[in-house]
């Protein structure tokens, strides 16, 4: 197939940008989307041009680098799915694609396509962490939890920290993304000792970093390439109110 890309470029946060437009001839149906950008920059650099900067790490959608709006959707048109696993069979021959990176003040542009998560990686630092003992393996493991809890939890730690809630949301909120890493700690026995500091910390740091706050539209959910429940969020606004009452008394 043969495609029009419409590729945001830009040279860092503190410059401007703008829409390049590429052919992507005989693309096949079958290759990611990434794999697709791999082609495009060969004949790029071919032509001495500068590539396409774009984040990736794992291809197998675990890493949650492939960060990109494609048509103004976080990672493509596919429900639950990241941008390195989005095959071109789900466009057309002669479609015209936008691809831009995260909008969010708390994500500035490095370069085109590839925009700085630091501000997750603080949060995370803030308290998505076990720091008590809990032995080996076997010892973690012999604790009893309930299917449920664990099964939430589960839920929860599937999260990938990619960014796409944050890049859907009109206010750029990463309450999706928080609630997930305080959620998955709070259902589990280990996390219990750090339960109230790690949400209130966890909590600041966001704001701190800039993120906007939820206005309850839900597009955090329906862009997550792993289907992180929006439930996470009420569970952590009650940590959150029950740990700051608490810390009153």
């Amino acid at each position: 197939m043969n495609l029009t890309l419409h590729v945001w470029r830009q040279n860092g946060s503190k410059t401007s940008g703008k829409l390049v437009t590429y052919n992507a001839n005989n693309v096949s149906e079958d290759s990611s989307f990434l794999e697709m950008l791999d082609e495009v920059n060969e004949g790029l650099i071919a032509n001495d041009e500068e590539p396409i900067a774009f984040d990736h790490d794992c291809r197998e959608g675990i890493c949650g680098s492939c960060s990109m709006m494609i048509n103004g959707v976080a990672h493509g048109p596919e429900r639950h799915t990241t941008a390195c696993q989005l095959h071109m069979r789900s466009f057309k021959d002669g479609d015209e694609i936008y691809i831009e990176p995260w909008r969010a003040k708390a994500f500035p542009i490095i370069k085109d396509l590839v925009v700085d998560r630091n501000s997750f990686d603080k949060v995370i630092q803030a308290g998505g962490y076990v720091s008590v003992s809990t032995g080996g393996v076997p010892d973690a493991n012999a604790i009893p939890i309930g299917k449920d809890y664990a099964d939430s939890a589960m839920d929860a730690a599937e999260c990938i920290g990619c960014g796409a809630c944050v890049a859907s949301c009109k206010n750029a909120s990463a309450m999706l993304f928080v609630a997930a890493k305080v959620s998955h700690l709070a259902l589990l026995p280990q996390g219990q000792p750090e339960r109230k500091n790690r949400v209130l910390n966890m909590v600041k740091t966001m704001d701190d970093a800039g993120f906007g706050n939820c206005t309850n539209q839900y597009e955090c959910e329906a862009a997550c390439p792993k289907g992180i429940s929006v439930e996470f969020i009420a569970k952590m606004n009650r940590d959150f109110l029950k740990a700051g009452l608490a810390s009153k008394d």
